[in-house]
């Protein structure tokens, strides 16, 4: 299960247009963190954030040594629906993810 951490930054969620008429939803932009785990594979982790996010295996690569170096990483940033997706294809093979924004 994903473990989701708010922090309010200020500003709206909605923006009304100069001619007051529409209202242009901002949403707000997120990121997954993947910690560290003794569990999986370097490449079960690199396979896992490839299917998560579409990027390179250079670039998944990279991001589990940063994981495993630091013991955590940023692997995804953009809005809140996509992380969630992002974060529930990573916990499939039981890796631990944040959603923070």
């Amino acid at each position: 299960m994903n473990a989701i951490t708010t922090e309010i930054h200020a500003g709206p969620m909605e923006w009304a247009d100069p001619d007051g008429d529409t209202l242009v939803d901002v949403g707000l932009a997120a990121r997954v963190i993947l910690y560290n785990d003794e569990e999986h594979t370097f490449d079960e982790v690199i396979t896992q954030i490839i299917s998560a996010t579409g990027c390179s295996y250079e670039h998944a690569e990279g991001l589990t040594y940063e994981v495993h170096s630091r013991g955590l990483a940023m692997v995804y940033e953009g809005q809140i629906p996509e992380c969630l997706r992002v974060s529930s294809i990573l916990e499939e093979i039981s890796l631990h993810t944040n959603v923070t924004f």
